[in-house]
């Protein structure tokens, strides 16, 4: 199991939160201060690993990229030793999304970090960077396109004030386009050419979209934006990022004629090599988006983890909003739901210490699962609940990581009739323990409402002894209630084929 909340030693201590997003390049770490409702950063990290060039052909990670990453995150984790982990987020955006041994790096880097470590949606990536650039520009009600490029990805954000209007992350970056078109290490047309029809081709998919939706400036974040802004600069091109500006920038990288001979004031050493594939990927952008200049901005992935983690802080939690929106979407039954809610908390209320249930996490996805545990009824009625399970593991649900969207789905899955042991050991093992207890709590809230009637229940206390659970109810509540009586009788079988034993008293 991974290592629980620490209590931090004083008042201004619990207010530090930090934040580390282990790129497809480089990792970032940023740890700030939340001061009258503000961030403020007290101290950055960030270091090239080049995580994604250690995939291999087969989308493997490497041992010796695997070694860099770990290495870096032990001087992370000696940085954030002292913060309570609740005040720590760990997130990995493309490489490990590519990757397919992702969970032996993951598994080794939590034993190094003491935290989770989640790995994120394309989508989501580019929600938290559009929320890190908006807290750095003028709350105006401009639209603006944002754009990362990354390692791995880049990410398209069309937003207005700090509302995303429109999402996308295309599989092209500086680490992988490097790969593919300027491995050997030579600059020349030819692979300039090559790199931008390559980036032009992923841009199709969106670029009707986009360009019928409409922004009023571009703003770039990131690396990538940072270096060839500073080419720009360097080359008395301006300070902001125009085409002119691109085309001068790849006309001298050309004369160099290999990366190693790249030499830009104020680009880093360890930019250099990547700049040719930045410089292609942006000039394929502002070709087929209609872009004329772009700006930069400070703000990235990790500075919006930092204001989505100070949002739950003060209850302003978009996953909410997402569930919200899939019981809408999907036309839930809200009266039953909520029913169904309201008496899976009560159960949970009653065993969270005995089951070592007592962190926010169980609650909060305990409650999701119920209010969404039905929307596959909307495809049919016949195994909704494996139509349900599927829409949240595959869904685009703002807020949520890959794993949380697993464990969501695994809970609603495994709601009704036999348990499912397949998807149960795909979970991370430490969390496979709790989450099936937590299975447990749903199902029995599910068969007290399978009536769906609005009355409500008496009140029932549940106790538990590891693998044993004793249900009582009030005398002569069941014999008036015998489909209860007889759903309950059949999960007792279902339970007792998993190691459990449930008693109705």
């Amino acid at each position: 199991m991974l290592e629980q909340d620490k209590t931090a030693d004083s008042g201004q201590q619990d207010k530090l939160m930090a934040a580390i997003d282990l790129g497809s390049n480089s990792f970032h770490i940023v740890v700030a201060r939340v001061a009258d409702g503000e961030l403020k950063p007290i101290d950055v990290m960030s270091e090239k690993v080049q995580l994604g060039a250690g995939l291999d052909a087969n989308s493997y990670l490497s041992e010796e990229a695997q070694q860099r990453g770990l290495e870096c995150l032990s001087r992370f984790a000696q940085r954030v030793s002292e913060l309570p982990r609740s005040a720590i987020r760990v997130v990995a955006t493309n490489a490990l999304r590519e990757a397919k041994n992702r969970t032996e790096f993951i598994t080794r880097a939590q034993r190094v970090m003491g935290t989770p470590i989640e790995v994120i949606a394309g989508r989501e990536e580019a929600r938290l960077v559009y929320l890190g650039v908006a807290h750095t520009l003028a709350d105006d009600n401009d639209r603006r396109l944002v754009i990362d490029i990354g390692g791995g990805s880049t990410e398209f954000i069309i937003g207005s004030r700090f509302e995303p209007l429109k999402l996308e992350s295309l599989h092209m970056g500086c680490v992988s386009y490097t790969q593919r078109f300027f491995a050997d290490g030579n600059i020349s047309q030819s692979a300039f050419d090559s790199a931008r029809t390559a980036a032009a081709r992923e841009l199709l998919a969106i670029r009707r979209d986009y360009r019928r939706l409409s922004w009023d400036s571009t703003i770039g974040s990131s690396g990538t934006a940072k270096a060839v802004r500073q080419a720009c600069i360097t080359l008395n091109m301006g300070d902001q990022i125009t085409y002119k500006g691109l085309i001068a920038a790849k006309e001298r990288l050309i004369s160099f004629g290999h990366t190693d001979k790249i030499d830009i004031e104020g680009v880093k050493p360890t930019r250099r090599a990547l700049l040719p594939a930045g410089v292609a990927i942006l000039l394929a952008i502002f070709e087929l988006l209609g872009i004329e200049t772009m700006d930069y901005s400070d703000g990235a992935l990790r500075e919006g983890l930092l204001y989505d983690m100070a949002g739950r802080l003060r209850h302003e939690d978009v996953r909410e909003r997402t569930i919200k929106a899939l019981k809408k979407r999907y036309h839930v039954d809200a009266g039953h739901s909520q029913r169904i809610e309201a008496s899976a908390l009560y159960l949970l209320a009653q065993v969270r210490q005995a089951w070592g249930l007592e962190e926010d996490e169980f609650h909060d996805m305990l409650s999701w699962a119920a209010r969404t545990h039905e929307i596959g009824l909307t495809i049919a009625h016949t195994q909704f609940h494996k139509h349900s399970a599927y829409l949240l593991q595959h869904s685009d649900l703002p807020g949520f990581t890959n794993t949380e969207q697993q464990l969501l789905a695994f809970l609603v899955r495994g709601h009704r009739r036999k348990f499912p042991k397949e998807e149960y050991r795909l979970l991370p093992e430490s969390r496979q323990c709790s989450y099936r207890k937590l299975c447990l709590l749903l199902r029995l809230a599910v068969i007290l409402h399978r009536s769906r009637s609005s009355a409500r229940l008496p009140a029932i206390e549940l106790r538990v002894d590891d693998k044993l659970l004793n249900l009582r109810f009030p005398t002569g509540w069941l014999d008036h209630y015998p489909l209860t009586r007889a759903d309950l009788d059949n999960e007792a079988d279902y339970l007792r084929a998993i190691g459990f034993e449930l008693k109705i008293q």
